[in-house]
């Protein structure tokens, strides 16, 4: 779908919602006027009132929004809002269904719900809000506003200096055919795991400095990746002492591994994790059915999930997560139905769905046959919230990818007083994330909502080679801390 603009310059606001009301049309920003399919967003200003116009062509069809704002409250969110709105209104008349987010393009929808209710506002505030400025369906409004409110609750933990650690292990077993995380196979970089390890212990170690000397404190601890479990028992082990003994603990509230992949679990990995302290762990089917897990190049059965989660449970783990995937190609409405069931039967502290996304760097965008339709998505995930509500799970995160099926959203769900606090923290930015490892990215939070992002390098062999940057990097993350110290 081609994108010309006229009389402003809001391309990334108009392009994500674009790409996101119409996910299977190409997309082709345009710098000169055209003739034929694609849409033109137009902004003039007239007697003291922007009037922001959209014209799309498609398929033999055109079709018009309009939108107005006064210029007395013109500002750059809100002028973008606007010319957003125009273009929604002219492309909902083209599609068969309102789309559930309405003009909403962002990743983090509930950052206006939970603002709202951050600043005095109500349960009924949010909805009219999501429902007359954003056009958002009621289902997802729910989603938004009970999220928000599990955001609100673990906001209400936090101190002024506390933070939250990250530690990426780039590393899993195999590539899964969806992904486009920078992980790397261990058939192939099996070499670089114990040279990554003894580089990120250095790395653990001089950050045990800097916090000690900056006075913060750690909330909560996560390990990513890739998958940390990759790591063998001995390994994890001595990486948890590391982190124990150069990180004060005394105030983290959970310590959660990414364990993902049952093939990486055992139980020797299992007890060495919950006795270095580790509180909570994802086992991640993705699937239970077989033939889908094959699919995407997993080297594990449903049989292996059960194993893994009978584990953690023999291991001491109370606070488990699983994640399942709607839409992956090869999977039906019946058989999502299926894995649903199968995880709910063992009882899980939490369960997050997600929603297929296809990722540019993945296996999947140059090979999309199988792909479902969005009407079998949202029957996935209608079906999802029905049994998850039934079973007492509540929303407590949520967001949204580019090149999502369907428009749709990753939610996690958990029972009561069993939210993953970091996830909340960093999803919606409530204070600094400090990430170590490869592929991490470190956010600062500056005074007036602003965020200061510092980045890792990437690969394994990037990251053992400039090693000395990464540290370098951290020490301006403090160094931006401080100078923010009374200001958030």
């Amino acid at each position: 779908m081609r994108l010309y603009l006229d009389g402003h310059t809001e391309r990334y606001a108009l392009e994500q919602l674009q790409m996101a009301l119409f996910p299977g049309e190409p997309m082709e920003y345009r710098e000169t006027p055209f003739d034929g399919d694609g849409a033109v967003s137009t902004l003039r200003r007239e007697n003291g009132v922007l009037l922001a116009r959209a014209v799309i062509c498609k398929d033999g069809r055109t079709v018009t929004g309009e939108q107005t704002l006064p210029e007395a409250e013109e500002t750059v969110s809100t002028r973008r809002r606007t010319l957003q709105q125009s273009y929604y209104k002219a492309a909902v008349q083209l599609l068969d269904a309102p789309p559930p987010w309405g003009a909403l393009a962002g990743v983090r929808p509930t950052k206006l719900t939970t603002r709202c209710l951050m600043h005095g506002g109500s349960a009924a505030d949010c909805d009219a809000l999501m429902r007359d400025v954003y056009y958002v369906q009621p289902e997802r409004r729910r989603l938004c506003i009970d999220a928000s409110l599990a955001t609100v609750e673990a906001a209400s933990l936090l101190r002024p200096k506390d933070l939250s650690l990250y530690i990426g292990i780039p590393f899993c077993p195999t590539r899964c055919f969806y992904c486009s995380f920078v992980s790397q196979s261990i058939e192939k970089q099996a070499h670089l795991l114990e040279p990554f390890l003894q580089a990120l212990l250095v790395e653990i170690e001089t950050v045990g400095q800097l916090l000690a000397q900056s006075g913060r404190t750690v909330r909560t601890v996560y390990l990513g990746g890739g998958t940390p479990t990759t790591l063998s028992a001995e390994q994890l082990s001595r990486l948890l002492a590391a982190i124990s003994s150069h990180v004060d603990l005394s105030q983290c509230l959970e310590y959660t591994v990414e364990g993902g992949r049952p093939d990486t679990l055992d139980r020797e990995k299992l007890d060495v994790l919950r006795q270095g302290g580790v509180d909570r762990i994802s086992i991640n089917p993705q699937t239970m059915q077989d033939a889908v897990l094959r699919r995407m190049g997993r080297r594990h059965t449903a049989a292996d999930v059960v194993r893994a989660y009978e584990d953690a449970v023999a291991a001491g783990f109370t606070a488990i997560n699983m994640d399942l995937i709607a839409g992956l190609p090869g999977d039906s409405p019946a058989g999502f139905a299926d894995s649903l069931s199968r995880c709910l039967a063992l009882d899980p502290s939490n369960i997050t769905v997600h929603t297929l996304a296809i990722k540019r760097s993945s296996d999947l965008n140059l090979d999309r046959t199988g792909l479902l339709p969005a009407e079998a998505v949202a029957s996935m995930l209608e079906t999802a919230e029905t049994a998850l509500r039934g079973r007492s799970y509540a929303p407590y995160y949520l967001y949204r990818q580019k090149y999502m099926s369907g428009s749709f959203e990753n939610v996690g769900w958990s029972k009561a007083g069993s939210a993953c606090l970091y996830n909340i923290y960093m999803m919606e930015e409530l204070h600094s994330i400090l990430s170590l490892g490869g592929g991490g990215v470190s956010k600062v939070n500056l005074p007036g909502g602003k965020l200061e992002r510092l980045s890792n390098p990437k690969y394994p062999r990037e990251y053992l080679e400039r090693l000395n940057d990464t540290l370098d990097a951290h020490r301006t993350f403090f160094r931006m801390l401080s100078e923010t110290e009374g200001s958030i």
